[in-house]
């Protein structure tokens, strides 16, 4: 799939399966900054929503997995981008939205752009699944760094943030965190219209359970329900969190299925 207009043309990966036909809602995901399409709980997912005969779209942000473009020149506006057109060329009829870390911001930031602009489009989401969701991703990355890794963003422009997952460091851009700021879910209270579960970790060391907590406290209309993981962490890719993932989605699926 290509999006963007030359200079910024880039050619997306995705994976997609159909669904057997039934009129359940599909699944899209949506992953986590540095993750891929073909990750543990990516493809867990897909498996499981093979099981059920539901499709399910996956798709690599530029500068991820097997997408074209440069990691360090990716910013949350332009794979924002990418979720949108990922969503509005591959995808038919009901889904739920499943998003994971960076992935669960840019799932509320899609409904919330598509609400506004459009309507028709953002009916198709029946309900999200976020898990440890990074919604205020500037603001998140910035409290979380050292003094010096600051200043190296200020003075150099670049930080190279060491990853606790075995994937080598990771650079921070001073463009990035900039161009992240511009896509705050806002001041005031946000009310998605449709099911919002979260899911988190509670010894999560990369989103704060307080971050969840500030989520929901954000959003209105009784929408919002979360499940807490008292031994969890970030990734939340065991075997018992994934069935805990599966259920959640499941449940959404079942009650839109019969609506």
């Amino acid at each position: 799939m290509v999006v963007g207009s030359t200079p910024r043309e880039r050619r997306i990966a995705y994976l997609r399966a159909p669904g057997d036909g039934t009129p359940a809602p599909g699944i899209v995901w949506l992953s986590g900054l540095r993750s891929e399409m073909t990750g543990t709980k990516a493809s867990a997912l897909a498996g499981w929503a093979r099981q059920q005969g539901l499709g399910c779209l996956r798709f690599d942000y530029s500068g991820h997995g097997q997408s074209e473009g440069c990691f360090e020149a990716g910013t949350l506006g332009q794979w924002l981008a990418e979720a949108r057109a990922a969503f509005a060329a591959l995808t038919r009829g009901p889904q739920i939205l499943v998003g994971s870390s960076m992935g669960g911001g840019i799932a509320l930031l899609l409904l919330r752009a598509l609400m506004a602009e459009a309507p028709h489009e953002a009916a198709r989401i029946k309900a999200l699944v976020l898990i440890a969701p990074a919604w205020n991703m500037a603001e998140l990355m910035w409290s979380a760094l050292p003094a010096s890794a600051r200043r190296d963003i200020i003075e150099t422009g670049i930080y190279l943030r060491p990853s606790r997952y075995g994937d080598g460091p990771y650079p921070i851009t001073r463009a990035f965190i900039q161009e992240a700021r511009q896509h705050r879910i806002g001041d005031a209270p946000f009310d998605p219209g449709r099911p919002v579960h979260i899911l988190h970790g509670l010894q999560d060391p990369d989103v704060p359970w307080e971050h969840t907590l500030d989520l929901v406290a954000h959003l209105s209309g009784d929408w919002a329900r979360v499940s807490a993981v008292p031994d969890g962490e970030h990734r939340l890719s065991r075997p018992q969190d994934l069935a805990l993932l599966f259920d959640v989605v499941g449940e959404l699926v079942r009650a839109q299925a019969g609506s």
